[in-house]
């Protein structure tokens, strides 16, 4: 599942926890009702300010939203600075 569509359903899900609407959420949010469905269809990712209102409207702690969402880094090398005797400190 694409982080956008995990995301949307944590939001929906939360949303019908609290028993609210679409449009009841939206507007204690400051949102438009359109928002909400595009968010929980998994057709956008929210920037910061409107996770930070989705969760507020929604009296849960952001880290909410991201249930399911986990970062998973790859392979990392670090890089250094070269010299032709080797590498430099």
């Amino acid at each position: 599942m694409s982080v956008a569509k995990q995301f949307g359903a944590n939001l929906s899900r939360l949303r019908e926890r609290a028993d609210t609407t679409q449009e009841d959420l939206a507007f204690r949010a400051s949102l438009h009702r359109t928002e909400i469905g595009l968010l929980e269809r998994g057709g956008r990712i929210p920037k910061i300010d409107t996770l930070a209102k989705l969760a507020g409207a929604l009296e849960v702690e952001p880290g909410a939203l991201f249930e399911g969402i986990r970062w998973e880094p790859g392979n990392v090398r670090l890089g250094h600075f070269e010299t032709a005797g080797g590498p430099e400190d």
